[in-house]
């Protein structure tokens, strides 16, 4: 460093003036200096030993170095390596206290192949300190947001990783990590259910089961709830492991010790589930439920199928039919993905034979069905391009013949309307069982229709699906046509309509059931002292604004006053006058538009509607599926990996319900926009 770099990195010393800061000597003018910067100030003071010698103290260890003799200025360079390569004992001492320190001195023993570089803050960076704490907090949430093993703090390349980037942390066992990761689960788990404390009405719950390599079963709860501003919820509850998960009571102490989890207690509304389970085991639910009622819509408030399932299993039955076209198709599309020039050869005939089509030809993962359907869909539409391409690429011998087209194009006829269904439970917003109502009756008349087609293959394959579809729906459509209900768009006449095209001549019974069953169920909330509802109380603390004055007619109208005469008044009413539910289903319905928050017209209208208002709010958080959004389209089973099978439950538990609530907990909400085509 020449001299006159050294006088420009000459620093302003705190408690001393420009003036003092000139250079003596006779020769040198008179210099404005401005004020550096330079971090190295923190640690040092500049202090006169001699006439024209000034030397630099550490602050830390009191160790003194050149500084200026005359005109001759040592500048800063020295100053930083006392810090910067550890050689200041105190400022060592200091480490774990003391966090103003810049920069932290290379400790081989950490890890690493070589001392990191140098780096000082730049006048324009703001410092800051160094936090161990806060550091094995981000690691922790990175370990449970990625999914990444808890052994990655142990291993070589994620140490020497870090140590490059800040020496000074200390590295962390399995045991540390572990604790991170269940403290940070413990710090969501409070916060969401301070959360749920607040919740006015009812949780329905899905179980999934997942199996292990050590025939383990993993029931993952998921609740559904309508919070206080009417918005749809989905939140992972508990991963519980249960031993023996083919024993009758398997799902029942998981629920059980989910309810108590979250003090859920007298509020479960409804279950979802998609496990084999005996009439014993459905027996150990039943009491679970709060609908004292059983017998209300045949007791279909136990969902005993997930849709997602039922879907995926009738597309397997469509790719099982197909198996020798769709090898086919994936050998001519695995040949032209394979290479490049393959690639650019398609593209060349497609663009000479000027092929509409905008999608783009890619393999399917073949343990997800929607994958498949849409490399199907993909390579039927080039099929042209297929045809033509042996006369551009002599390699190519592939070529599916038109029957084979055909054929293709007829699974995709069966696997579209599947499709289309399944994507709405991939949506960001959560479909509610209106929606499904709809798509499931089409499906079933679709599939009738085609159960009358003269094509053998056609015919045999809709009535295999058609198998299916029916048991879903004679266990499901009573609970769905009770939500189509709530829906003023809707309400009876959709389902009469419906159920006419189904049940022809038997239409009448099953309509009657779900009139019955609405009516029935509308008692049992209407049988709720009204001053107790949550909706009620609510409405009566914002009217008083937080009055607390305590006249005699407000003693005369608290809980403890009227509430038989709120009885009173319900059953008088209820015989003199039509019910809420009544006079709901008889005013006319709603013009129909494809988008409609139906939640959003309920709170709405809930002063209108009281208690038909909290019972719709209920129903219309009743899902459908059990599976995550994630593995709608899987056809095997779901199966927890072998590394997460290997730790604790308790551990498990933490890892994947921590993951749902940093991710979702504040985006998976719902305005509940139900659309619908006709």
């Amino acid at each position: 460093m020449t001299e006159m770099t050294e006088i420009a990195d000459m620093e302003t010393i705190p408690g001393e003036s420009n003036n003092q800061l000139a250079l003596t000597t006779p020769e040198a003018q008179p210099i404005k200096r401005r004020k550096k910067k330079s971090m190295v100030w923190e640690y040092f003071t500049i202090e006169n030993v001699s006439a024209g010698c000034r030397r630099a103290y550490c602050k830390r260890c009191k160790q003194s170095f050149a500084y200026s003799t005359g005109s001759k200025v040592a500048g800063t360079s020295h100053l930083k390596r006392h810090i910067a390569k550890g050689t200041c004992r105190a400022l060592l001492r200091g480490q774990g206290q003391d966090n103003n320190q810049f920069i932290t001195p290379y400790n081989p023993k950490m890890g690493g192949s070589e001392p990191p570089k140098r780096r000082y803050r730049s006048p324009s960076s703001p410092f800051i300190p160094f936090d161990q704490d806060r550091c094995r907090h981000e690691i922790a949430r990175m370990i449970i947001m990625h999914e990444y093993p808890l052994h990655i703090v142990e291993h070589p390349g994620f140490i020497a990783f870090v140590q490059s980037l800040q020496p000074q942390f200390d590295k962390m066992s399995f045991n540390t990590v572990q604790g991170d990761c269940v403290a940070t689960y413990l710090r969501e788990k409070q916060s969401l259910m301070k959360f749920i404390e607040g919740i006015p009405g009812r949780f329905c719950l899905t179980l999934d089961m997942w199996s292990s390599n050590q025939t383990l079963g993993y029931v993952f709860i998921t609740g559904h709830f309508v919070d206080s501003d009417w918005k749809l919820h989905r939140q992972v509850f508990n991963v519980v492991m249960e031993p023996y998960p083919d024993s009758h009571s398997a799902l029942s102490h998981a629920i059980a010790a989910c309810l108590s989890d979250w003090s859920l207690e007298g509020k479960l509304f409804s279950l979802t589930f998609n496990h084999p389970l005996s009439e014993a085991g459905l027996e150990n639910l039943r009491p679970l439920l709060c609908v004292k009622n059983p017998l209300i819509l045949n007791g279909q408030l136990l969902i005993r199928n997930c849709i997602a399932r039922t879907m995926s299993s009738m597309a397997k039955d469509v790719l099982g039919a197909g198996q020798e076209i769709i090898k086919k198709i994936r050998d001519s599309v695995k040949y032209v993905k394979m290479s490049e020039s393959h690639d650019d050869k398609f593209i060349q005939v497609k663009n000479q034979l000027q092929v509409p089509s905008e999608k783009s030809l890619f393999r399917d993962n073949q343990t997800r069905w929607n994958t498949t359907y849409q490399m199907l869909a993909a390579a039927s539409e080039l099929k042209e391009v297929f045809d033509c391409l042996d006369t551009y690429d002599p390699d190519y011998k592939l070529a599916p013949s038109m029957e084979d087209w055909k054929l293709a194009e007829t699974l995709c006829s069966f696997l579209k309307p599947l499709f289309d269904a399944a994507s709405i439970l991939t949506t960001t917003t959560l479909p509610t069982v209106i929606t499904f109502f709809y798509e499931v009756w089409k499906i079933h008349v679709d599939l009738g229709r085609s159960i009358t087609s003269e094509d053998p293959f056609i015919s045999n394959l809709a009535k295999s699906m058609q198998e299916k579809i029916d048991k879903y729906w004679k266990d499901c459509s009573l609970v769905l046509a009770m939500a189509v209900v709530m829906d003023p768009r809707f309400k009876m006449k959709l389902v009469e309509f419906s159920f006419t095209k189904i049940y022809s001549e038997d239409a009448p019974t099953y309509i009657k059931t779900v009139d019955d069953g609405i009516h029935e169920l509308f008692l049992e909330y209407v049988a709720l002292p009204l001053p107790l509802t949550p909706t009620y109380a609510e409405e009566v603390n914002g009217a008083n604004n937080g009055k607390t004055n305590e006249s005699h007619y407000g003693n005369l109208l608290s809980d403890h006053g009227l509430t038989d005469f709120d009885v009173y008044i319900m059953e008088t009413n209820s015989q003199q006058m039509k019910s809420e539910l009544d006079q709901y289903l008889e005013e006319s319905l709603l013009p129909r538009v494809q988008e409609f928050d139906v939640v959003g017209w309920w709170k709405l209208n809930k002063m209108k509607y009281p208690t038909l208002s909290k019972m719709a709010r209920d129903i219309l958080s009743i899902p459908v599926s059990a599976a995550a959004p994630e593995s709608i389209f899987d056809i095997t089973d779901k199966q927890l990996d072998e590394y997460r099978s290997s730790l604790r439950p308790e551990t498990v538990e933490a890892l994947i319900c921590a993951k749902d609530w940093l991710h979702f907990g504040s985006s998976d909400v719902s305005n509940a926009l139900v659309k619908m085509e006709f």
